[in-house]
């Protein structure tokens, strides 16, 4: 079976992290310096939760959403 996951991930400009969460996975919250270590983290911790939530492992597919906010001063 095939499990596709979508990973929201945001820039949190004050603490200087990547900040990872997904609906589908209730509990998930991943805080990672950069991108990389961020996915990175996800991929390691993931297959934890879902074996947690009592869901059958899956050949997992994930599709990371990325968002950045910026507030521009009006010329």
């Amino acid at each position: 079976m095939r499990r596709d996951i979508t990973i929201e991930a945001r820039w949190d400009g004050e603490a200087g992290v990547w900040l990872a969460t997904s609906p589908e996975v209730p509990g998930l919250v991943v805080e990672a310096p950069s991108w990389s270590a961020m996915i990175e983290e996800v991929r390691l911790i993931l297959p934890d939760f879902l074996e947690l939530a009592g869901l059958p492992p899956a050949q997992i597919s994930l599709t990371f959403r990325a968002e950045e906010h910026f507030d521009l001063a009006g010329s």
